[in-house]
């Protein structure tokens, strides 16, 4: 069973900015990812959900999508990248199996996978 351990997920606000404001971003319905290569940073990992999603309940459960989505696939993710999952308003009513797949596409078009896909 793959774990996310605490060293691995971005907490400070500046790092969130750094990824934030220097990573390229890519889109889809359900969630913004933003990639940026890094040594001090690669390898970590964080999760937004913003005011406008809801209650602290439904941006929590959308963050909880986010974590577990990028949790089952963390093994194949090429190290020295930060990333940045923001969740959209299109994941507030949808299950897990829909915020992997849209994780994995975003992924594959950025290239920050490793090999192939299983």
């Amino acid at each position: 069973m793959l774990k996310l351990p605490k060293r691995r997920i971005l907490q400070k606000k500046e790092n969130f900015q750094t990824v934030y404001r220097y990573g390229k971003s890519y889109a889809n319905r359900y969630l913004v990812l933003y990639v940026y290569p890094s040594d001090s940073l690669g390898g970590k990992v964080g999760f937004a959900a913003g005011k406008k999603l809801g209650n602290a309940v439904v941006r929590n459960r959308v963050k909880r999508l986010l974590r577990e989505s990028y949790r089952l696939h963390q093994d194949q993710v090429r190290p020295g990248i930060a990333l940045l999952l923001v969740g959209r308003r299109a994941l507030v009513d949808e299950k897990c199996a829909v915020a992997q797949n849209a994780f994995l596409g975003l992924g594959k078009k950025a290239g920050i996978f490793l090999g192939r896909q299983g």
